[in-house]
């Protein structure tokens, strides 16, 4: 029987592993800065070329799907990056599965940019950056190294780089303040959990739920996967001025 590492020491991994880019997202964050210098992110077009691309580099470690729905005329797609060592995609139950998420909201650029440095540094081409000043270094960190490490070799994970790519689209478009998809919908407020509850600081224009539970074609795909991949732990990344990283 293949044993596994505690969940208390794999949770310490993934916080160890991604606690670099956060420091590294909140340290370049200025909220004086408008408009958005679009000399610092990707197109959308663009940033799923650049994904498609360094899976077809590394299909050792990386591979990628694409999954699309919709409904009244509306439809949407959502591209899923699969890591796992040796190029090893069955389904391998024994392994602990992390759900990686990101670009939730139209608004939310860098969190796309973040899950593409992810999936860089995990396919071996980039280092993480010295986030104290300096250039990258040109031998892997410790972090760096988790990759090649031992309780890494359980890992199964799944990454979703731009969950509301046509919200994204709206933003590039010039709608810079854009949380919603491309018809309008809040997509973190169309889950079935207190779906159509009203906060005190509720705003029916930004928190609009939709017309039910997972009326939108992006949260469907998001379910389905959900339920099929049955994730140990799920991790949104979600930024704006303070930024924060939700865990399920």
């Amino acid at each position: 029987m293949r044993l596994q590492p505690p969940p208390l020491i794999i949770c310490y991994a993934i916080l160890s592993f991604l606690q670099p880019f956060l420091l590294l997202v909140l340290a370049q964050t200025n909220p004086s800065v408008t408009p958005i210098n679009w000399d610092l992110y990707h197109s959308s077009d663009d940033l799923v070329e650049q994904i498609h691309s360094l899976v077809h580099r590394h299909p050792d470690k990386l591979s990628i799907e694409t999954f699309k729905s919709g409904n009244k005329g509306y439809n949407a797609e959502v591209n899923v990056v699969t890591y796992c060592r040796g190029g090893r995609q069955s389904d391998d139950r024994s392994n602990f599965r992390i759900l990686l998420t990101f670009g939730q909201h139209g608004r939310e650029l860098i969190t796309s940019e973040l899950a593409f440095r992810i999936l860089s540094i995990l396919s071996e081409e980039q280092f993480l950056p010295n986030i104290n000043g300096g250039q990258p270094s040109t031998t892997p960190s410790w972090t760096n190294s988790l990759t090649d490490n031992y309780i890494f070799s359980f890992f199964w994970k799944k990454l979703v780089p731009i969950e509301n790519f046509n919200g994204r689209k709206r933003v590039e478009a010039g709608d810079l303040c854009e949380r919603r998809n491309g018809r309008g919908v809040d997509l973190n407020r169309n889950w079935g959990v207190d779906w159509g509850k009203k906060e005190k600081d509720y705003d029916p224009y930004e928190e609009n739920p939709g017309t039910a539970p997972f009326s939108e074609p992006e949260t469907q795909i998001m379910r389905k996967l959900a339920i099929s991949f049955d994730p140990h732990i799920w991790i949104n990344a979600a930024f704006w001025n303070g930024g924060s990283v939700y865990a399920v």
